[in-house]
């Protein structure tokens, strides 16, 4: 064979083999464009967002075990107020003795409370009186009421005051049975829409709060503010208060 023959066929072999490298390559390049993107780990400023926008875990304002941030109210007809750590073998409660007139606490860390969109949980027991075991004040954004239970003789539930009318004299006046010495579980939920409340697994309350007033009695239940919980001529305790932003 003379060499330009031999030299023709190796130019030709080798043309070949690049050809077909070209095609591998090619093909290997269009696989790893159609793979999917690798997502980046999360950087601080991603989780600091998520953080933000997530609502805050429960909060729990009375652990049984201590009454920080509680103290009595002041009330002019007030008697005592004592924590019991092992409320009838049950862990801890506060229990309100019977005042002449009203008794009860007031959460004085007002600055750390949300004052819209949250819920507000505890249970309460009457113990012995003849009116309300429980008067919960709560914030309504720059306003507050006050929830009542068994008021007006004992059997009266509502809440004080929309548009000046009280518990006993607006849309959520109703009647209640109320048992000595059983837990009763309260939630309340305010949110720009509503106020909603329930007792047990009932809700008591659905009321629309849109061009509507929402304030306190005149008088000494001022004490409450801007959160607190009494009792009227009536002994009661209470337990397991938490509140959470929604």
């Amino acid at each position: 064979m003379n060499k330009r023959v031999r030299s023709a066929g190796w130019s030709g072999a080798a043309a070949v083999a690049v050809a077909t490298l070209m095609a591998i390559m090619a093909e290997a390049g269009a696989a790893e464009a159609a793979r999917p993107a690798a997502k980046a780990a999360p950087g601080k400023e991603q989780n600091a967002t998520a953080k933000a926008a997530a609502p805050e875990a429960e909060r729990v304002l009375f652990d049984g075990k201590s009454m920080a941030g509680w103290v009595q109210s002041g009330f002019e007809g007030e008697t005592t107020v004592r924590l019991e750590k092992s409320f009838r073998g049950e862990g801890g409660a506060i229990v309100i003795e019977a005042g002449t007139t009203l008794n009860g606490i007031t959460w004085t860390r007002g600055g750390e409370l949300p004052r819209m969109n949250y819920e507000i949980a505890l249970e309460t027991m009457k113990l012995a009186g003849g009116d309300f075991f429980c008067g919960l004040t709560f914030p309504i954004g720059r306003e507050a009421a006050t929830l009542i239970l068994g008021g007006w003789g004992g059997t009266l539930v509502g809440v004080s005051s929309i548009d000046n009318n009280d518990a006993s004299e607006n849309e959520t006046t109703q009647g209640m049975a109320v048992d000595l010495e059983r837990w009763y579980r309260l939630r309340v939920r305010v949110t720009e829409e509503k106020l909603e409340i329930w007792l047990d697994a009932e809700k008591i309350v659905d009321f629309e709060t849109a061009g509507r007033k929402f304030s306190l009695r005149p008088g000494d239940i001022q004490k409450s503010l801007p959160l607190g919980i009494a009792t009227f001529m009536t002994k009661a305790a209470v337990r397991n208060i938490r509140i959470r932003r929604l």
